[in-house]
């Protein structure tokens, strides 16, 4: 059973929030949230597909009371599950204090994944 966290290279945790996407070289603006984030990238739930490699800007709101973070990114796999499309969505040109934000936010959520796998 998934545990809310990852072993990837850049773990991801659970952490739902909201993220906005514009397609580059387009006006489409598309609004969803996260279905896990990490300092590498995010996984985001999408009504319709979007094809691999393809570029978009995003804005993501951290529940942390801070400025969204704004950066690219590149769309890297996408899996169609019933009515919707899982993208994971790899980060591209994303500034460092931003990474160390989305980094607190995992650590966090494993501090309390941990925590509350103790108490079961």
């Amino acid at each position: 059973m998934w545990q809310g966290v990852d072993k990837r290279r850049f773990p991801r945790a659970e952490y739902p929030c909201e993220v906005i996407l514009i397609k580059k070289g387009e006006n489409e603006k598309l609004s969803t949230h996260t279905e896990n984030i990490g300092t590498g990238g995010v996984c985001v739930i999408l009504k319709k597909g979007m094809g691999r490699f393809y570029f978009v800007e995003l804005t993501i709101y951290l529940r942390d009371g801070q400025p969204p973070i704004k950066c690219d990114g590149r769309v890297v796999w996408a899996i169609k599950s019933r009515e919707q499309f899982d993208t994971g969505i790899e980060f591209i040109n994303i500034k460092e204090k931003d990474v160390r934000r989305i980094e607190k936010v995992v650590e966090e959520c494993l501090k309390t994944n941990h925590n509350s796998l103790d108490n079961q």
